[in-house]
């Protein structure tokens, strides 16, 4: 069946680095679009980025743009976020998704993703 795990969390300082991991499992990488996103306490999960693997291409949000980088390796069967330049609003626990795409770029809607996984915590606090 479909499974997606994240990794990759953890406790850093502001202006700190990581990079999650999305493992996919069930579907093949290449026909789908797969999605961070992003959920503060007491806030609504909000989209971070997506890709569509076969083609590479991406989105982001403004908030992200020139700090998180999203990749793909098909080879692995997983989605990366880099995340550089950390803030203590990057705080919250991170989720990727995917569902099946054809021929549009990848969406940043929540309401488009069919399977998610059970998220991974990050933290930025000094």
């Amino acid at each position: 069946q479909v499974q997606l795990v994240e990794s990759g969390g953890g406790l850093v300082q502001p202006g700190g680095s990581l990079r999650l991991s999305c493992a996919t499992s069930g579907f093949k990488l290449d026909f789908y679009a797969i999605g961070w996103f992003r959920q503060a306490p007491g806030k609504e999960r909000e989209a971070v980025s997506c890709i569509k693997s076969r083609s590479g291409s991406t989105n982001y949000v403004d908030p992200v743009k020139g700090r998180f980088t999203i990749s793909s390796d098909s080879a692995k069967n997983t989605v990366y976020l880099q995340m550089n330049s950390l803030k203590p609003e990057d705080a919250a626990v991170y989720y990727c998704a995917a569902y099946r795409i054809f021929f549009e770029d990848c969406s940043l809607l929540p309401r488009y993703y069919d399977y998610w996984g059970q998220g991974t915590q990050v933290t930025v606090s000094s």
